[in-house]
């Protein structure tokens, strides 16, 4: 087989100006403009409304070309499209090959006999507006796009999230988003392989079902390595692997990848096509047995039960096709840092390229595929199935390979409006035909081995019953942001799995000044306005910020406190749901990265600058977890008097690590903010795998009433024999009470190499979530946003994707903590 890329020399026909146009492929029609300065920067300032013209614009992409000699020597040359979004025509050599409406499904055309052998090649892709498309689909039916604000989307297998979503813009564009080539091949071609391991005691059997594009007789080969090592070499379809190197999730283990090669042979011998594969030995199972609580809800890797540690993650940029390698490896490797073990792909957006994939492989992250639907109803017309049907077989064949997949989702959150779902036969017919039939059928008939779920969140009670039940499936727990509750609201949930719950933050002033001058840098101003997407959520941020912290003097101390907000409630519901352990076996928090400059729900802002939550993230998912639980609350009373019955704190540990025991000793002391000791204690104990155990209750009303709640604090550390893992402060009334010192924090750096360097923090008093920022340098900390107690010193490691000198370094470092975000 052989392929020539038709990645180079593309042109698109500008529509305004009638002129031919370079353009990137892939790519898309907005970015083209964008390169020759047709429009504004999309992300900048209010431009997204200037451009919403754009989706209304068909656009004519051509690219000539000569077809390579050896191309033609095969006996059969296909066209091969990997990604079109989505309306489209596609002419070659003046020959009409087929009108395609899927962005999903990876196109294949034979254009043997339309090949010039002399001369040029003439490919059009002739793409029509998404708009005008719609329009015409439009029956009168009413879809319930949540996001939608024109509506109609859901009629189009085109990414939801390009229409517009409560974090996004609405950037609805054409173009090739992947490959193009011609691939040249005789006789026979893989088409794809399944593949099923049967794990027994000390080896893995792997059996291989090769679909081929024609029947005709062969005969399978084929070679199994690890690291370049040649592990075996098998005739047939099956092949023995003794004392098999297993793969394990991020935390569990290692992730070796085997390489698979196999070869069609013919009769005589001779190689006619090869397939080839990395993949992982290992068994992944969603245990759904029955116990005292209901039904469990737990991922299982190679026998051992694992907690689900992770986030949801959304497209990285809002024009998919300029997302690079390097752009996943920054996302990826910083939710692998922080010690998480799954990623949702979030059903709105789309099957993400191989390089995703590769890297979860790579870094251990399990992932949670949901198909590509979200928040709508979907029509049930016969060529709307059978898009669906083809796009389910073309991605389960794809992806069904990957050591990383953990599970199908068939969509997101639809089955939240059961009512609307059964308010007609037709509905209820449409949505349990995709969801109940089309998409588990794919998944049993070309994967096999992974469990498809139905929705996220899914009652296995019945969808009609409602969503988020305690005692079976996966939750979306909202009651903490939308219905605006207190964030001791997930303390009262025992949910199985939360796979979605959120706390929104604003953009560091870094991020924002990408998209707006200093002078918009006003959360209510129309700049910054529309960098938020979630109608109330300037409110609720302010809300939330409002119950635990005072008034903020300017726009940088408004988004690190709402970020200090962000990370605290996701803090309290992660702890509680580890603690909350084996009743709850998982916690996938909203959002990992944003797709442009915004005010969301992310731990990392657009193109990965990590927030306070995603340094919060490296402690609440470490695996061993030290979680301090306030006893008692405090409230607003009549006339606005604060009332409190806070009176102690309760000191547990959970562990999930490699190591089945680890030896452990709590420390832990009742402290003045000026840093006298009133109280401590210690004990040492053994951590279990898989165990949440209360170690310590500390009843703190003495101290408390002769010093009060704004004068002290509980501070608690977990020594291994690692040193110490983990260090948690407990305040007993809300941060904005403290009578926090305006005392000076020294600082010292020092180089320990071109891109590496330490920080050593002290000061006389405690210092309440200190941060290490170097505004102008791209860096990331060991630890950030930290507690600085009183007398001591505390280093913090930055590391610089670029090389920088001493000075650089100690002219840009900013320290900022809670006392300097208030007059």
């Amino acid at each position: 087989m052989l392929q020539q890329p038709l990645l180079s020399d593309w042109k698109f026909l500008d529509p305004q100006s009638r002129r031919w146009l370079a353009a990137q492929v892939p790519g898309c029609a907005h970015t083209d403009l964008l390169s020759h300065d047709l429009i504004p920067d999309p992300y900048w300032g209010r431009n997204e409304l200037a451009l919403q013209h754009l989706e209304e614009l068909d656009f004519t992409y051509r690219k000539t070309f000569a077809i390579d000699e050896a191309v033609l020597a095969e006996e059969r040359v296909d066209l091969v499209f990997e990604g079109i979004d989505t309306v489209a025509t596609i002419v070659f050599n003046g020959k009409e090959l087929a009108r395609v409406d899927n962005m999903f499904i990876g196109y294949r055309f034979d254009v043997t006999r339309l090949l010039k052998a002399d001369g040029e090649n003439v490919l059009e892709v002739r793409f029509r507006s998404p708009l005008k498309e719609i329009r015409d689909r439009l029956t009168g039916e009413e879809l319930i796009e949540w996001n939608d604000p024109v509506g109609g989307s859901s009629l189009l297998r085109k990414e939801a999230r390009s229409f517009g979503w409560d974090w996004g813009p609405r950037f609805a564009s054409s173009g090739l988003w992947k490959s193009v080539y011609l691939e040249a091949w005789s006789e026979n071609r893989f088409r794809s392989v399944g593949i099923r391991q049967e794990h027994s005691r000390g080896k893995v059997k792997l059996s291989f079902t090769p679909r081929m594009e024609r029947r005709s007789a062969g005969k399978l080969a084929g070679t199994l390595s690890l690291d370049g090592k040649k592990i075996a070499e098998f005739q047939g379809t099956e092949v023995v692997i003794k004392d098999p190197a297993l793969w394990w999730p991020n935390g569990h283990g290692e992730q070796p990848l085997y390489t698979v090669e196999l070869r069609w042979l013919d009769k005589s011998g001779c190689v006619i096509d090869t397939w080839q594969r990395k993949i992982g030995l290992r068994t992944i199972e969603l245990d759904r047995h029955p116990d005292e609580f209901g039904e469990s809800f737990q991922f299982v890797v190679n026998g051992r039960v694992i907690f689900a540690k992770g986030a949801n993650w959304i497209p990285a940029d809002s024009f998919v096709a300029r997302v690079t390698r390097e752009d996943y490896d920054n996302l990826l490797s910083s939710a692998a840092d922080a010690h998480m073990n799954m990623i949702r792909v979030w059903g709105g957006g789309i099957y993400e390229k191989e390089d995703f994939y590769d890297l979860c492989d790579e870094k251990g992250l399990l992932v949670w595929q949901d198909f590509m639907f979200a928040c709508a109803l979907y029509p049930g017309d016969r060529p709307f199935l059978a898009s669906v049907k083809a796009e389910a077989a073309y991605q389960v064949q794809r992806l069904a390979h990957r050591a990383c997949l953990a599970l199908w989702c068939g969509n997101n959150e639809i089955e939240q409006m059961p009512d609307q779902i059964v308010a007609t036969k037709a509905r209820k017919k449409a949505y349990e035909s995709v969801f109940y039939r089309i998409l588990p059928e794919a998944v049993a008939l070309y994967d096999g081995t992974t469990t498809y779920w139905p929705c996220s969140p899914h009652n296995p009670e019945g969808y009609e019953k409602g969503h988020n039940n305690e005692r079976a499936g996966d939750c979306h727990f909202w009651d903490v942001w939308h219905m605006r509750k207190p964030v001791s609201t997930y303390e009262e949930k025992n949910f199985r799995f939360c796979s979605e719950f959120g706390m929104q933050s604003y953009s560091s002033p870094e991020v924002a000044k990408t998209y707006c001058s200093e002078e918009d840098m006003n959360v209510f101003g129309p700049v910054m306005e529309n960098h938020q997407k979630n109608g109330a959520g300037n409110l609720i941020i302010m809300d939330y910020v409002s119950r635990l912290y005072r008034f903020p003097r300017d726009y940088r101390s408004l988004a690190y406190l709402s970020q200090l907000n962000q990370a605290y409630c996701m803090k309290v519901g992660i702890e509680h749901f580890r603690r909350s352990m084996p009743r709850t076996m998982g916690a996938l928090y909203w959002q990992l990265n944003d797709c442009w400059p915004v005010a969301s729900w992310s731990s990392l802002e657009y193109k990965g600058r990590w927030k306070a939550l995603q340094y919060e993230s490296r402690r609440f998912f470490a695996p061993a977890l030290l979680s301090l639980k306030v006893l008692g609350a405090e409230s607003i009373g009549k006339n606005n008097i604060a009332l409190s019955t806070v009176h102690g704190v309760e000191i547990h540990s959970v562990y999930d690590g490699l190591a089945p025991q680890q030896k452990a000793r709590l420390n832990w002391s009742i402290e003045t903010l000026d840093g006298k000791v009133l109280r401590s204690g210690s004990r040492k104990f053994v951590l279990e795998y898989g165990q949440s155990v209360l170690q310590e209750t500390v009843d703190a009303r003495k101290e408390l009433a002769k010093y009060g709640a704004s004068e002290i604090y509980l501070k608690a550390e977990l020594v291994t024999e690692d040193g110490a893992v983990a260090r948690r402060t407990a305040f007993f009334t809300a941060q904005r009470y403290l009578n926090l010192k305006r005392s000076p924090i020294r600082s010292r750096v020092k180089a320990v190499s071109k891109t590496q360097f330490e920080v050593a923090l002290a000061s006389k008093t405690f210092h309440h979530a200190v941060q290490v920022n170097f505004p102008a340098l791209e860096f990331r900390a060991d630890d950030n946003f930290v507690d600085l107690y009183a007398g001591e010193e505390r280093t913090i490691t930055i590391t610089l994707s670029e090389a920088a000198s001493l000075s650089a370094v100690k002219d840009q470092l900013e320290i900022f903590s809670l006392v300097d975000s208030f007059e």
